[in-house]
């Protein structure tokens, strides 16, 4: 099948480019674009307390004006703030409020807003009721910026300074900082690519046409998807695109060097183009294929995740993978059929294999001692998993973010002066079950019984619905709203004392940001428990289905499950116990696991594949062992180096939960290629013999080898006679 498939695209290579090119620019010009969603099944189902309290918040209480930022005010010498600061503050608000910024309903600042100590003075800056419930409008976080440059030259007569902190101010500084994050991650990922495939084939085409290659598939998944969301009920965000890119420069690269190592592989055993290129999508279409279909299924576990967000990325994930699957087997054939051995221009390498002492020499060392390289290998990773048990989750993805962000020194100033919670309050809801209006006496009762938590600095009543049958309360916690303490609290005492304070005939409900939270990491658990296994199974399943073997497929997911507990390790000693961390992002496991094991399995899959290639021949097992890994060896270091040096540029980002990611996957990946693909899988093979292959047999001889004395390697002879 493969064979046909690279022989009808590298004879009709111009047919296959018109096909691909018409199909990127109708889809681009016709396919409904990617929209932004409101929609909380995005984090959380509908049966998480937290989201049914945001329903309830919705329906009873519909034009209720909460602060979406602070400003936060202290005099520029620390010191108290005097009468005439206080009028001051008060005069800044008015003019904050007089600018009337689009989203912005009010600037209002009151005598109570004066902390305690004196210290510090607040104003609450209120969105429109229809602008600052959508997470994805950036419509008051821009408002946020002008009121930062209005603010100035109202300061500028008094003695204060003034920050502004909260969510919206949170989510400008955290969009703006991403933003030269995102453009340096780009323009890394692209010169990297280009360079070092400039380096491997000394061929400026090479080094040019995958990206070019790329970013038609790119065209042609994000229509795809974005018909797929429009038509078959698909949940997909504008926000999928950035992933995308990166999972499609990574896969993709990994799958155009797969198909050119072969082809150059073909050409300098003396084939002609056209066939050399049909050859290799023969040879190693099924190993891209199979190492995509690992891939995929993987992505499609994510379907099973209690959250939302996730669930809408699996499927937009394995529509890009099956996209790119499709052109490695077709475009790029077709593109390289047309350049011929021009591609190569200015190299000659590719008529003569040189001496890859490093490769050669690891191959050797693979095959003369294969129980001792395993043990090693295992031992290396076993050591670099124990890290894993020390694992903590951080949900604080505030404290990522640079001290020298406004946002967050604001923060730290509020803190001198109020409960860190100030900025973003539990609430906390009392509904009537019988649809009564509900007891004052018993709603002032129980706002006692709210402050009487241990770790609740203030609760209040806000205000209830006009029948009386919901009452909202808003309650300031001791912590900082995303930290540890406030979402143990929210998601336990609190919610527990709240439930069984209700007053009679009513019952509570507990949300906010901190509630939303403490739901998140009962969700993540969940999936960590559901997914995982059912990826790892399927992807067992893809795998026996390649090699047509029971045994193989345990062995390599045993090592690939060792490779992602020896990288969450490694993550966890740099950055918990190195850099004494609290923790590491929540969502770092699901991380890991989509870029180092989905993606990482292609490594794998190459090399067993090369390795029943070279068994098939009748050669010795030794000898086999030592052709696949020198063989397969420059093709996986390259296309590893490219991957995780696309990841690793992340570690230049100012904020710490971007590095954790950036140096996660890049290890990981480099874990994969250099110790479990090259080293542990191949020797484990060797260790097992024929035993690998039971029951398919694979391995079993499908050309006679010569045998002569002195003769050349069966790989070598193959060669010559191709």
């Amino acid at each position: 099948m493969f064979r046909a498939i690279g022989r009808f695209a590298v004879h009709r290579p111009w047919l296959t480019i018109a096909g691909w090119l018409i199909a990127a620019v109708a889809l681009a010009m016709l396919a409904p674009g990617l929209k932004s969603t409101t929609d909380e099944t995005e984090f959380l189902p509908s049966h998480y307390e937290s989201v049914q309290a945001g329903k309830l918040q919705e329906n009873a209480f519909p034009k209720t004006e909460q602060p979406s930022a602070i400003a936060v005010f202290q005099r520029a010498d620390g010191g108290k703030l005097t009468p005439a600061d206080k009028n001051d503050v008060a005069k800044i608000a008015a003019g904050l409020q007089d600018k009337h910024r689009k989203g912005i309903a009010k600037v209002a600042t009151s005598p109570q807003a004066v902390s305690p100590n004196g210290e510090i003075a607040l104003a609450n800056i209120v969105a429109d009721s229809d602008k600052g419930k959508n997470p994805a409008d950036e419509t008051v976080p821009n408002a946020v910026k002008d009121l930062r440059e209005d603010a100035k030259p109202l300061l500028k007569d008094t003695q204060l300074k003034m920050g502004i902190t909260g969510q919206a101010a949170t989510a400008l500084d955290s969009r703006e900082s991403s933003g030269d994050t995102d453009a340096m991650i780009m323009m890394a990922t692209l010169v990297l690519i280009v360079v070092l495939l400039l380096v491997i084939f000394r061929s400026p085409l090479i080094a040019l046409m995958p990206v070019l290659i790329i970013g038609v598939v790119f065209m042609v998944a994000l229509g795809l998807i974005g018909t797929a969301a429009d038509l078959g009920g698909l949940k997909a965000d504008s926000s999928i695109s950035a992933i995308l890119i990166v999972v499609l420069f990574g896969v993709g690269t990994d799958y155009i060097l797969f198909l050119l190592f072969r082809y150059r592989e073909e050409l300098r055993a003396g084939t002609q183009p056209k066939e050399a290129l049909v050859n290799s999508v023969a040879r190693v279409g099924e190993t891209i294929a199979s190492a995509a279909g690992a891939v995929i299924v993987a992505f499609l576990a994510l379907l099973l995740s209690t959250m939302g967000m996730m669930r809408a990325m699996g499927p937009s994930l394995a529509i890009s993978v099956a996209v790119t699957l499709v052109a490695a087997l077709t475009l790029v054939p077709a593109v390289f059929s047309l350049l011929g051995t021009k591609a190569f221009w200015p190299s000659k390498a590719w008529k003569k294999r040189p001496r890859t002492r490093v490769a050669d020499g690891l191959g050797s060392m693979v095959a003369r001692r294969p129980g001792v390289i395993a043990a090693l290998s295992a031992a290396v990773l076993a050591v670099l998993a124990v890290g894993t048990f020390s694992f903590k989750a951080e949900f604080d993805t505030d404290s990522s973010l640079s001290s020298k962000l406004e946002s967050v020194q604001a923060m730290k100033d509020l803190q001198r002066g109020f409960s860190a919670g100030q900025s973003d309050p539990a609430m906390v809801y009392v509904q009537s079950k019988a649809g009564a209006p509900l007891d004052k006496g018993a709603l002032d009762t129980y706002k006692t019984k709210l402050e009487g938590i241990d770790g609740v600095g203030s609760a209040t009543l806000t205000t209830t619905n006009p029948e009386g049958t919901v009452a909202q309360y808003s309650v300031v916690l001791k912590y900082r709203p995303t930290e540890d303490k406030a979402i143990e609290l929210a998601g336990g005492p609190l919610r527990d004392a709240a439930h069984a304070a209700a007053p009679e005939g009513s019952k509570a409900l507990v949300g906010g940001t901190s509630a939303v939270l403490a739901d998140v990491e009962k969700a993540v658990n969940h999936d960590y428990k559901l997914v995982f296994p059912v990826a790892g199974l399927a992807i067992m399943i893809i795998l026996g289905l390649l090699l047509r073997s029971l045994v193989a497929p345990v062995y390599l997911m045993i090592s690939v499950a060792l490779g992602f507990t020896a990288t969450l390790g490694a993550t966890v000693w740099l950055f918990q116990d190195l850099q004494h961390k609290n923790g590491l992002l929540f969502m770092l496991p699901v991380i890991v696991y989509l870029f180092v094991v989905a993606i990482g399995t292609d490594y794998n899959i190459l090399m067993v594949a090369r390795l029943r290639e070279e068994v098939r021949r009748g050669v010795p097992a030794r000898e086999a062992i030592r052709t696949a890994v020198a063989r397969s060896t420059p093709t996986i270091a390259s296309a590893a180096v490219i991957l995780a040096g696309t990841f690793g540029v992340l570690m230049l980002a100012d904020n710490s939960m971007l590095q954790q990611m950036g140096f996660a996957v890049a290890f990981g990946i480099l874990l994969t290629a250099f110790v479990m693909a090259m080293l542990l899988v191949p020797t484990i093979t060797s260790l097992l013999g024929h035993k690998a292959w039971w029951p398919g047999h694979q391995d079993a001889p499908r050309v006679t080898p010569p045998a002569r004395p002195g003769s050349p390697t069966w790989a070598e002879a193959e060669e010559a006679r191709r």
